[in-house]
């Protein structure tokens, strides 16, 4: 292993400790119940070192919950396309595969608290935005030049504006949620699975 390897193995380390602090805070406290002091004492490193990583305590929190599932900030996967698989049905496997439960409930956590705190919504939006550029980027990989130009794009917009709009529907459950009583309740009766398997087909089949 090389010392630059080492580096980074440190840098990640280090991004992770700070930006999952700062959302167990976050969580627990409120965003305007700790400080960027609370996290550094907290996480055993410096305000210079916090600086270095992120640029306030809203951008610590909101890039947490891409990798609280998976311990890395990097929590994108790959997707093999077998051969003649459309695109469609290739983002759906990517879907899949990428919206864990762990990612599901922090995502909509991390929703909640945007509509607490205003300040967080702009990195909420780049969080969301990371993740349809994966979508795409993934697309990209598998189909370069067989596809007319914005094809992946617009392919990616309209699944990721589809999951937005699930999580911060009150009447969607997703994985590990229990179904409520009133119809009206919070967890309602649909599955975020059921939802995204309407959305695929009417990606599929047409409005």
């Amino acid at each position: 292993m090389t010392k630059a390897s080492l580096r980074d193995m440190k840098k990640e380390e280090t991004w992770l400790v700070l930006a999952r602090t700062s959302y167990k805070l976050a969580v627990e406290k409120g965003l305007d119940g700790f400080t960027i002091e609370d996290v550094v004492q907290q996480a055993r490193y410096s305000r210079r070192t916090f600086a270095n990583h992120f640029s306030c305590k809203e951008e610590a929190v909101a890039m947490a919950v891409l990798s609280l599932a998976s311990g890395r900030s990097d929590v994108l996967k790959e997707v093999e396309v077998p051969s003649g698989m459309a695109p469609l049905d290739a983002l759906r496997q990517w879907s899949r595969m990428q919206f864990t439960t762990e990612l599901l409930r922090n995502l909509r956590e991390l929703l909640r608290m945007a509509q607490q705190y205003p300040t967080l919504e702009p990195y909420v939006l780049i969080v969301l935005q990371r993740l349809q550029k994966a979508a795409q980027e993934e697309l990209d990989r598998n189909y370069a030049g067989r596809y007319p130009i914005g094809y992946t794009h617009i392919l990616a917009g309209a699944v990721f504006g589809a999951v937005l709009s699930i999580l911060e529907e009150k009447n969607v459950r997703i994985p590990g949620e229990e179904p409520s009583d009133d119809p009206y309740g919070e967890q309602g009766t649909a599955t975020f699975d059921e939802f995204m398997e309407t959305t695929f087909n009417y990606l599929k089949n047409g409005f």
